[in-house]
């Protein structure tokens, strides 16, 4: 955050240095005052248009620099609608401010999506036996998909959205994925949470000690999917569920008449029909309150919870997923997914 911060006093030659050392990324400081507070922006085009303008290179920043700018508030980075704005706004990168207006963060929204206000769980600690011999040495999240491993495909997704508090449930040579993530991953610590027994697709997020948001998405780790997690969130909070389930489209085709029948009399004929299912996909926005629900050490699953959460008429709604969605569960879509990753950018 330090390269971006720059003193009102300091000299358009002192920022155009500054600026110039900027590797990638937008080229644009965060004007400050003695107290640390943001007074003004100053970008690399404002830098050369005041030059052209006759200001000399040893002219203060502070008779240069835009003070209209954007920023975002502490309060409202829990607020994914105001980020959004400042992405509609083309904002590259965007300043968030205390109360006292000091700078506390800067999100980039060139290398993330959003900032999603969310913790992730995914369930890494099944046998993945329909795969073998592929998963008789290696668990299944870790096989390589296009060069990387599968939940690091999941898992660079989550970040991209700006989520910080990812955990990984493991079992099955959990050795290996408490190896893969002993170091930090693109910048975010990955928890491994073991498991001490099969526990269902859910009943293992117990053992997630702690979580820092009100919203905990959960997933299986071996999908291939390009969901849109912003998207899934928003419609999460305008509906004011308690849990959300990612559907896809699953459509049945018959290829034969079939008889409308009321005991052995024919009341109709349909004629090869079509129907339009939604299927879950895996993918779960939950509050972290319904989280209560699931039994401590105890088989399980995530529709265990759904089914219990509207039995307490709790609201549980459908998002429609739209785009690439494959649950990797044996060779062919294994090799499927492989194929695939070549001609997408996830």
């Amino acid at each position: 955050m330090s390269n971006h911060l720059i003193s009102k006093e300091n000299t358009l030659l002192e920022a155009l240095s500054q600026i110039n050392d900027m590797r990638q990324g937008p080229l644009v400081l965060f004007v400050i005052d003695s107290e640390g507070k943001m007074v003004g922006t100053l970008t690399d085009g404002d830098s050369r248009r005041a030059l052209i303008g006759g200001y000399s290179v040893n002219d203060p920043v502070e008779k240069i620099m835009h003070k209209d700018f954007n920023y975002l508030s502490s309060d409202d980075l829990n607020d994914v609608n105001k980020i959004k704005h400042q992405k509609d706004l083309q904002m590259k990168l965007v300043p968030v401010l205390d109360k006292d207006m000091h700078v506390v963060e800067i999100i980039d929204l060139q290398k993330y999506k959003t900032r999603l206000p969310i913790d992730a769980v995914l369930m890494a600690g099944g046998k993945g036996e329909r795969l073998r011999p592929l998963t008789l040495t290696t668990p299944k999240p870790l096989l390589p998909v296009g060069g990387k491993a599968i939940i690091d495909h999941n898992i660079d997704r989550l970040i991209s959205y700006g989520i910080k508090h990812i955990s990984v449930t493991v079992n099955y040579l959990r050795e290996q994925l408490e190896a893969h993530y002993a170091e930090e991953h693109n910048g975010v610590k990955i928890n491994c949470c073991r498991e001490p027994k099969f526990l269902g697709t859910i009943g293992s997020i117990k053992f997630v000690e702690k979580f820092f948001n009100d919203t905990v998405l959960v997933m299986n780790s071996d999908l291939f999917t390009n969901i849109d997690y912003e998207d899934f969130f928003l419609h999460f909070q305008e509906h004011e569920a308690e849990m959300s389930v990612a559907a896809i489209p699953y459509n049945v085709s018959i290829p034969y008449g079939i008889l409308d029948l009321e005991g052995r009399d024919i009341k109709g004929l349909l004629e090869k029909p079509q129907y339009n299912y939604y299927a879950n996909a895996g993918i779960y926005l939950i509050k972290r309150s319904a989280l209560n629900e699931i039994p401590n050490n105890q088989f399980f699953n995530a529709t265990d919870l759904i089914e219990k959460l509207i039995s307490e008429n709790k609201k549980v709604i459908r998002y429609p997923l739209n785009g690439t969605w494959i649950d990797i569960g044996n060779p062919q879509e294994y090799q499927k997914v492989n194929d695939m990753v070549k001609h997408l950018n996830f």
